[in-house]
């Protein structure tokens, strides 16, 4: 899966309006995420919906709370491995929120300005399928490849960069499994 002009090859588009230009063109932070809609339910067009602005505060009485908000990510991974886009990678997606990074010896803020964000289709307690994992190393190794500043230290999670607010991916996923498949 090449990446062309900032788009994965084989990625379905789905082009959000959550998103702008990076201050500096940097690009050097992988941070993994998971989301389900509604929470614990996979499949269905819901998490397309929250990072487009068209979700239903209607249709179920979580996305009351949440229908409001402008969010994004660059990549959902699908529970089968489809990959949907929503922000080219050289773009600024606004998944990281109130974040802190310890880059060697600084503590950067702002996370977005310099971070891809991949979403895994998932929750913190049910496994992620095989299917995911082989679609995360695949786009991990294109990611890695394009950009000379990321390597397998700066991929991390949204739990490692805002323990106090989020716990995702979780304890499901299994960092040495995704890494074996990284490397293999």
């Amino acid at each position: 899966m090449p990446i062309e002009q900032g788009w994965l090859a084989g990625a379905r588009r789905q082009p959000s309006p959550n998103c702008d230009e990076r201050p500096a063109g940097e690009v050097s932070l992988l941070l993994l995420h998971s989301i389900s809609l509604p929470p614990g339910q996979f499949g269905g067009e819901h998490i397309e919906r929250l990072f487009t602005n068209r979700l239903d505060p209607d249709a179920h009485p979580f996305f009351a709370e949440i229908a409001h908000l402008r969010v994004s990510a660059h990549l959902l991974i699908r529970r089968d491995g489809e990959c949907v886009q929503f922000v080219p990678f050289q773009r600024r997606a606004w998944h990281a929120g109130r974040s802190r990074w310890r880059d060697g010896e600084r503590e950067r803020t702002a996370l977005n300005d310099f971070s891809i964000g991949i979403e895994l289709e998932g929750d913190e307690v049910s496994p992620y399928s095989l299917a995911q994992y082989r679609a995360l190393a695949e786009v991990t190794a294109e990611l890695l490849a394009a950009w000379p500043a990321l390597d397998e230290s700066r991929i991390t999670s949204h739990a490692r960069v805002a323990p106090l607010r989020k716990s995702d991916p979780g304890p499901a996923f299994d960092w040495a499994f995704f890494r074996q498949q990284l490397r293999g």
